[in-house]
């Protein structure tokens, strides 16, 4: 019999990116917490895919396209999710992108898009959905922010500084809302192979590299992350606020490991 204030029975969750990768190991773990969840990214497919596998263990879902640069899309996903849920308890931002460039090459587009998308796409997304938790007094929201937040990473300028400004967004947010019951908390993943960064990490030396500082001698794997979002967005949670858990095998720990 497992500890009670991890149990998200009752509970409904929005996971934004909750189709592919990190963001759908996280769905499906409030899912079988006992959470009804809604798995939203751009694609019908994929969100269709994650909404059947969520209703596979038995819960609730919600078949709902949204774009984190659109916010009304994410209206829509937010009326949609009360009508099928009757409310929002818990938002997880999980949206994301990258691209290695050195950063004399970085086009002030591209530079832009990777702003626009894990930055101001994580607050538009808190703008939407929080508002009705801070009326009722009660709320999880958990934004992704990464080993990047506290550390750089070669050639990857805009994401870097993307991620930092996600742990200060996360800091902002938490001191302005906890006083009003809604908890904003932070995940940074380490190495997690995706799709996303897959081609970065498959035996290169960027990989080899991360590999020899992370002391768990392994990348993660993306259920790994699972524990930590469930945790997040629990009543386990209820005195954690700002926090910036970091899930990455002892990489940011690591000083000599040889």
């Amino acid at each position: 019999m497992g500890y009670a204030g991890f149990d998200l029975t009752g509970r409904a969750a929005v996971v934004l990116g909750g189709t592919s990768g990190l963001g759908r190991v996280m769905a499906l773990a409030l899912a079988e917490a006992g959470a009804d969840v809604a798995p939203a990214s751009r694609r019908a497919a994929a969100v269709e895919a994650a909404a059947a596998e969520i209703e596979a263990r038995g819960r609730r879902s919600l078949r709902a396209v949204a774009d984190v640069t659109d916010r009304s899309s994410l209206e829509r996903l937010r009326a949609a999710a009360e009508r099928a849920f009757g409310a929002v308890d818990v938002l997880i931002n999980c949206a994301g992108i990258t691209r290695r460039q050195p950063t004399l090459e970085v086009a002030e587009d591209d530079w832009r898009a990777i702003l626009e998308v894990n930055v101001t796409g994580t607050l538009r997304a808190c703008q939407v959905f929080a508002p009705p938790m801070l009326e009722r007094g009660w709320g999880r929201i958990v934004n992704v922010a990464s080993i990047a937040s506290f550390a750089g990473l070669y050639e990857v300028a805009a994401y870097t500084a993307s991620k930092a400004a996600v742990a200060g967004l996360t800091r902002a947010l938490a001191v302005e809302w906890g006083k009003r019951g809604v908890n904003v908390n932070a995940i940074a993943p380490g190495v997690f192979p995706t799709d996303l960064n897959r081609r970065l990490l498959d035996g290169t030396e960027r990989g080899r590299e991360f590999l020899a500082r992370t002391p768990l001698g392994r990348f993660g794997r993306p259920e790994e992350l699972g524990g930590a979002a469930v945790f997040l967005a629990s009543e386990a949670a209820s005195f954690v606020c700002g926090e910036i858990l970091v899930v990455d095998g002892g990489l940011l720990a690591s000083g000599v490991n040889r």
